[in-house]
């Protein structure tokens, strides 16, 4: 392949990176600058030892075209893994400082800077690289095409981790909106825009030269993921920079819309990119992992058409008892608890598509994972519904309980459906007959589920705590514990959170070695029970 046009674009991309340093208004502008003009100068020496100017062969050409573009895919499954581990190993390190606060090192690697890299490496570069990588494998196969935009492919893939280089690496220079889940400044925003849009011309485009007339509804829920976080990007993002050569901005909206704005974009970050997205993963993979159609059909598609009316209106549930208008935090609790319904009609069609397949559960890890994921979908898709309730959100919102509810569905849904399909998937992409070690993958099942057991349940006991402590009042009227009271009686279970936290990175290390493994086409001799169907029994 002869990469001259793009090497020649992200040599000057270099070149204009150099230009912004050496005029930058602020020093975090040049700092930043440095740090991308480094990046693309390390990027434009791989791409020159991959120039080629020796003349294309046709018949090469046509045949590639006529394969699935699963280069990119294997690219991104390795990506997925690298910010996993990277992702669980900095929230570890966050857990830690809370518990230990000398270990905050001022200024780069405090908690504050800490935490945002933990969120945006978890759900950005873990979740975001699995969602680009898996849509686009089921994309190809479900409408039996070749990824549409030739190279268009490589540009998404690259040009994403670009973003998370870049937003990483500002938050802990201290490059921020402030804004939960969009932290990045505006100039990384307006790239991480123009990648999405080339995200979303690849996979319309494969939509629309499909040879296969029916759309499988993966691809609507991978599709409303994609268009919906466009639309909340740019809007929730709207921003004045002071100077194009600095790095401050400010919102196009203020008080209460302002807040109302960025809630809408959050929780829909968590309704399309968390949700919407991964459940495009469910129904493929599952169906896929047991050799089962999907259970319902018609479920599946009212669960899609449900889910995506309902979610945009539930984010002023994150607002109760502010300025915001009663009627708006209303109407976000109202539609908060109809999600309850579409969710658990999901849930099921996961679970019921093992008909004819129970035994999968006890023979087949990769199938454990993703019912425990789905299992976790339901348990999330139920609490946030009941925390959405006023009366049960004045105990439960800004505590830790918050904390375990976001972590059991993150960790739990998000992250088990996404471990599923990464052992799903590298066998096949690199023609191997089966992974490494199934072994490894019982390792990695029981390590998560119970890290992310005893995380949840931890943080839940905290909020109570914490909400209680926040409350209570004397005789006259005052308060009985101080803030820093509070806070100390929170020690034991940060550092049981610390390690329910180890015990899912130990996991997750585990599936990078299990993912290194299998890639290099090794295979661990086991014993044959241990992945074997069952044998038939006569009845007694």
């Amino acid at each position: 392949m002869n990469y001259t046009l793009e090497t020649a674009i992200v040599a000057l991309g270099a070149f204009l990176a150099l230009l912004g340093a050496a005029f930058a208004h602020d020093s975090l502008f040049a700092a930043h600058m440095w740090v991308l003009f480094f990046t693309l100068v390390v990027s434009t020496v791989l791409l020159l030892r991959r120039v080629s100017f020796a003349p294309v062969d046709p018949a090469a050409r046509a045949r590639r075209n006529s394969e699935y573009f699963d280069e990119v895919v294997k690219y991104g499954v390795i990506a997925t893994v690298f910010w996993g581990v990277v992702g669980f190993l900095v929230g570890v390190v966050v857990a830690l400082q809370l518990a230990f606060p000398d270990l905050n090192i001022a200024p780069y690697f405090n908690f504050g800077r800490m935490r945002p890299l933990h969120t945006s490496a978890v759900i950005f570069a873990f979740g975001g690289n699995a969602l680009i990588a898996t849509s686009f494998y089921v994309v190809q196969r479900t409408c039996r095409a070749r990824l549409f935009g030739g190279n268009l492919g490589w540009f998404v893939f690259w040009g994403y981790n670009l973003f998370i280089i870049m937003a990483a690496t500002g938050y802990l220079l201290g490059i921020t909106q402030g804004r939960e889940y969009a932290e990045p400044e505006w100039y990384v925003d307006i790239w991480l825009t123009i990648v999405w849009v080339a995200y979303l011309a690849t996979f319309l485009g494969t939509i629309l030269t499909r040879k296969e007339p029916h759309i499988y509804v993966a691809n609507w829920f991978y599709l409303s993921f994609i268009v919906t976080i466009a639309m909340l990007h740019i809007v929730n993002n709207l921003a004045v920079p002071v100077s194009f050569l600095g790095v401050k901005s400010y919102s196009a909206f203020s008080g209460v819309q302002d807040a109302l704005t960025q809630w809408w974009y959050g929780h829909n970050a968590v309704g399309f990119f968390l949700t919407a997205g991964f459940l495009g993963m469910m129904y493929y993979f599952i169906p896929k992992q047991v050799n089962r159609p999907v259970y319902s059909y018609r479920l599946s598609i009212i669960h899609f058409w449900a889910l995506i009316f309902m979610y945009i209106w539930a984010g002023p549930h994150h607002l109760h008892y502010t300025a915001l208008p009663d009627w708006a935090q209303t109407l976000g609790m109202v539609f908060s608890i109809m999600l309850w319904m579409p969710s658990w009609g999901g849930m099921i069609n996961g679970l019921m598509t093992l008909s004819g397949a129970w035994d999968k559960i006890r023979t087949d890890p990769i199938v454990r994972m993703m019912v425990m994921a789905v299992a976790f979908y339901g348990m999330a898709t139920f609490e946030g519904p009941m925390m959405s309730i006023k009366a049960v959100n004045s105990l439960s919102h800004y505590t830790d309980w918050t904390i375990g509810h976001v972590h059991s569905g993150a960790l739990g849904w998000n992250g088990m459906i996404t471990f599923g399909a990464i052992y799903y998937l590298t066998p096949k992409l690199w023609g191997r007959d089966r992974l490494y070690s199934l072994q490894l993958v019982n390792w990695h099942f029981w390590l998560a589920t119970l890290g992310i057991v005893v995380y949840a349940a931890v943080m839940w006991v905290a909020g109570i705590q914490q909400a209680l402590m926040w409350r209570e009042y004397d005789s006259q009227g005052f308060l009985v514990y101080s803030f820093a009271e509070s806070v100390a009686a929170l020690f034991p279970y940060y550092v049981m959170r610390a390690l329910g936290g180890l015990m899912f990175l130990s996991g997750a290390l585990i599936m990078a070695y299990n993912v290194t493994m299998t890639i290099l086409g090794h295979q661990r001799e086991e014993g044959a029970s241990k992945g074997a169907a069952p044998s038939l029994q006569p009845a007694e």
